[in-house]
This record gives structure tokens, sequence and C-alpha cells, in this order.
């Protein structure tokens, strides 16, 4: 007898939860952003609504499945299990942020704000959820788009996946200093001093990645969310008698791979925003950046 699913409802505290718990109370919170010129009722009404579609969504997973709820800050120690189907409730970055920690388990990604939200992972709306649920949850749902992921590889097999991008630099805003190369470029490698790198997919295109794709007016194609292909760019790469900026953007495919040997004391590589769960590399230390053998099966 197989086990009934188990749906995962993923959410993240809320600005008002976060005032509360800062300031102790309501009357506190809201003294605080007075004296600030902003009013508490805006945030506070945006939290009913954040609480009011979770309770929507909880209402609608059947009775037979299984519930199981984990905060933003506690997903690195939440252990997902095959049969789950994971339920966003959020913005879009929420479910880039869960991406990482997933392997192949279906992904509903719930608005719980509309008109706040791009919407571009965040799809749908929670009165959808009994109906998306039951897709789900057949051995073959259909309707899933199938979203390329990045991956960091060092050399003592640290591993960092990522949804939307992957960024190796200084911790900080000092200088970067590392060697980089590529798999299929003749063994040509740069020395470079620069702000760090920045490795991104088709669904990261809608973020970080294209604001950097159009401050440079990149020739190159944004890639498409299923696409098996990344962007990688060099920011602010720095000339000097001992480092270059040939090397700044450029092509990954599945048969590519960037190369990147640190140069200095201290980098580390983090993937969509997640600082706090970044690789950290050391002086002569290795990585490889390239194309994700896993994606993140998104219910469309």
């Amino acid at each position: 007898m197989s086990l009934a699913p188990r749906v995962v409802l993923v959410h993240r505290t809320t600005e008002y939860e976060e005032l509360v718990a800062h300031h102790g109370t309501h009357g506190q919170a809201a003294y605080f952003l007075r004296s600030r010129d902003r009013d508490i009722e805006e945030v506070a009404e945006r939290h009913h609504r954040v609480r009011g579609a979770l309770a929507e969504v909880a209402a609608a997973i059947p009775l037979t499945w299984r519930q199981a709820r984990v905060e933003r800050a506690d997903l690195d120690r939440f252990l997902f299990a095959p049969e789950d189907v994971v339920v966003v409730v959020g913005q879009d970055g929420l479910v880039a942020n869960v991406a990482k920690y997933l392997s192949g388990q279906p992904v509903l990604g719930i608005d719980a704000d509309p008109g706040r939200n791009p919407g571009v992972l965040v799809r749908h709306r929670p009165r959808d959820t009994a109906k998306l649920l039951a897709a789900a949850g057949r051995a073959a749902a259909t309707g899933v788009d199938e979203l390329t992921m990045v991956e960091a590889v060092a050399d003592d097999t640290q591993r960092l996946v990522a949804l939307n991008e992957i960024y190796l630099g200084a911790a900080g805003h000092q200088t970067a200093r590392y060697r980089l190369g590529l798999e299929d470029d003749g063994g040509v490698v740069e020395a470079q001093a620069s702000s760090g790198v920045l490795v991104g997919t088709g669904t990261g295109a809608t973020g970080w990645l294209r604001s950097v794709w159009q401050e440079r007016g990149a020739q190159l194609p944004l890639p498409a969310p299923t696409a098996p292909r990344l962007l990688w760019f060099v920011r602010e790469a720095w000339p000097s008698p001992t480092t270059g900026t040939t090397h700044v953007s450029g092509l990954l495919t599945t048969t590519t791979r960037l190369r990147l040997t640190v140069e200095c004391e201290r980098l580390i590589a983090f993937g969509d925003g997640m600082e706090g769960d970044a690789v950290e590399l050391t002086w002569g230390q290795s990585v490889e950046v390239g194309v994700c053998g896993e994606r993140l099966r998104l219910v469309g």
C-alpha cells in the first residue's frame, strides 16, 4: 500500500510579523512606522491577504493527504520526500528559494498577493489549488514545465544549485581575484579582478541577469526558462598589468562549463540571493559552473 501524497506548504514570514516580532506589540510597531510617515494598516492588510491565501490553500488539500509546513528560513533544515507535492504560497522568489532543495517533486506556485508579484513562478490563485493538486498527485502529471537550473561544483565536492542565478565573488564589496576559463576554449585562461561573476538561467532572465544583460547591451539572446542554456557575465572587470577584461560574457550549454580558480583569500558562491547558504572557497580552489542535470518541475 503506497503512501498518500504529502503536501508541503512553503511560506515566509510577512513584513507585519517581522515588525511585531522586532518591536514586541502591534502598537509599538505602529508607533515606529508613524515616526517614519508610514501606516501599519497597509502592512497589516497585506499580512491578512497572505494569511488568508495560506488558509484557503490548506483548506483545499484532500483530507486523505498528509500535510507539512515549512517557513523560508527553515528550508535548509527540512527534509523533502520523493512523494511530496510542494505548494509555494507567496512571491516568485520563494519558488526559487525552495528549488535547490528539491529532486523532481512537482511545485505549485500560488500568488498570495495578486498585483504585487510579476507572477512568473507563482502563476495560480488560491481558488485553483484543489484542481491543481488533483493533477499534480497523478503519477504522470501533465502541464508541467521543466525549468533549467544552474549548478556550481567545487573541487572539494561542495555543490550549489539555483533556479535563477549563481553569483561568485568576494563577500561584501571587496575585489574578487581569480582565473577564469572555459572547458571548450582551447585552454585559454584569464586572470581577472572584478566585482564577481553572475551565471543565470532563462528563469533568472526576468531578474538580476536581465538587468546586467540590459546594462551591458549584450548581443547574446536571453535563454527561455526551459532551454538548456545559461548566460554568464563578469561584473566590472578591472584592467591592469596582471588582470584582463577579454572574457567577460558568454553562453554555456550542457557540454560547456565555466571554471574559476581562486586567487585571493576567500570567495563565496551563493544562489538566488540566499547568502546564508553559500559555498566558501579559498586560495587555489577551483569551481565549475554549468547547466544542472536536475530541473524544477513547475506545474503550469
